[in-house]
């Protein structure tokens, strides 16, 4: 790695080579820490068909995760501000090594959804300390590269663990949750190499310390939980469609894991992108790349143009995340930074958690190839709205 950090007054030395290697190891297994039961969805239905509301059951066992994250996150910012970040990040990824590969010994479909809310706090304390850690080592560009470097792992982790994934339900339904053992690895590393930075003392609010949140704020928290409310839709919808392509396990982690991989690409380009665009047409980007993506999967009669979709759609996603990272790191300083950033996570994983109960009544109603479709419609036409409005907001500054 080329990125040299350039600190902040009163924070720690610039971290070792070992330590960012670890920071971006932990955040590989981060966003697909859900989704790697995708592929054993299938399955999972049929083994669990005695249980009552099993069909749904079976897709919130995957985005239980997401909600135990989204509840929990706050907390790992307030853990993260006040305890420190690396106590913070070890302990998340020894919980995250016993809570997921707990799925393995698990039969009743109730305790599986217990184990899987643990691994979301888990989770929460994982990707909060990371993103802390790094916007504490690093400023100015060296904090955009970094932060596309974090999604690009982050994305990473779904490209080499989902396939995977996919290939091991392929032989029995239980075997993916031994990929939550590489936690472990993460953690041994992260005793040794990491170091709590030293941050500046926060000044007393004259308020008591409870301060409202700006509207910018709670905009990239909202922008947050869409955009990814509309990307899960992939591993909680595309296993079932691709099955009725006659796809099996393997073919659908595969697949699936094809949206990830654009997200690496579009994350090691965000730095150059930033350079080149504002904060807001990036977002608008990333909405038109996620809508024209859905809407290829929507009209797909081919597993390929299924693909195809996804690669596209993943792009944009790629784009959004450390966008919105950095837009939020601006926003905080050093005695703040957990709990802001932390909002973040909650918005990204609350809408992994909405997404299959919002989508539900869509798939019900017009399939789910139909509900790919206008979702991605309603997309494009959000990017569009979006772009015009920018365009005017522009044209009236210049009149002024």
């Amino acid at each position: 790695m080329t990125n040299r950090a350039a600190p902040e007054p009163g924070t720690a030395r610039p971290p070792t080579r070992l330590a960012r290697g670890t920071v971006l190891a932990a955040a590989a297994l981060t966003i697909m820490a859900a989704a790697v039961i995708a592929p054993s969805l299938p399955a999972m239905k049929t083994v669990f068909a005695g249980t009552p509301g099993a069909g749904l059951l079976v897709k919130l066992a995957l985005t239980v995760t997401s909600l135990a994250i989204a509840i929990s996150a706050p907390f790992s910012g307030l853990a993260a501000d006040r305890l420190g970040r690396r106590p913070l990040l070890v302990t998340g990824l020894v919980l995250y090594a016993i809570s997921g590969t707990a799925g393995f010994f698990v039969d009743d479909l109730y305790l599986l959804l217990v184990t899987r809310a643990v691994l979301g706090l888990a989770v929460g304390g994982i990707m909060t300390a990371v993103s802390t850690l790094i916007t504490d080592w690093f400023s100015g560009q060296s904090r955009a590269s970094f932060l596309g470097l974090q999604q690009a792992f982050a994305s990473l982790g779904g490209v080499v663990f989902l396939p995977l994934a996919g290939v091991l339900a392929a032989t029995d339904w239980h075997a993916p949750f031994w990929i939550y053992s590489a936690s472990a690895i993460v953690a041994v590393f992260a005793i040794v190499s990491l170091r709590e930075p030293r941050r500046s003392v926060p000044a007393p609010a004259s308020d008591g310390g409870k301060t409202a949140l700006p509207g910018h704020i709670l905009g990239v928290y909202v922008l947050a939980l869409v955009a990814t409310l509309v990307f899960y839709m992939a591993p909680t919808q595309l296993p079932f469609l691709l099955e009725g392509f006659g796809s099996g396990p393997a073919v659908i982690g595969a697949v699936v894991a094809g949206s990830t991989l654009t997200s690496v690409a579009g994350a090691l380009a965000f730095p150059r992108l930033r350079r080149r665009l504002s904060s807001t047409a990036i977002t608008t980007l990333s909405v038109a790349l996620l809508g024209a993506g859905w809407l290829l999967v929507g009209t797909a009669d081919t597993v390929v143009q299924v693909l195809a979709g996804l690669l596209v759609g993943g792009l944009g996603v790629g784009f959004v995340v450390p966008n919105l990272n950095l837009r939020l790191a601006g926003f905080a300083g050093p005695e703040n930074r957990g709990r802001v950033l932390s909002g973040l996570v909650t918005g990204i994983f609350l809408g992994q958690f909405l997404s299959p109960l919002i989508v539900q009544p869509l798939v019900q109603t017009i399939g789910i190839a139909g509900t790919f479709t206008w979702t991605g419609v309603a997309m494009g036409a959000g990017a569009a709205l979006a772009a015009l409005r920018s365009q005017s907001t522009s044209k009236n500054r210049k009149e002024i």
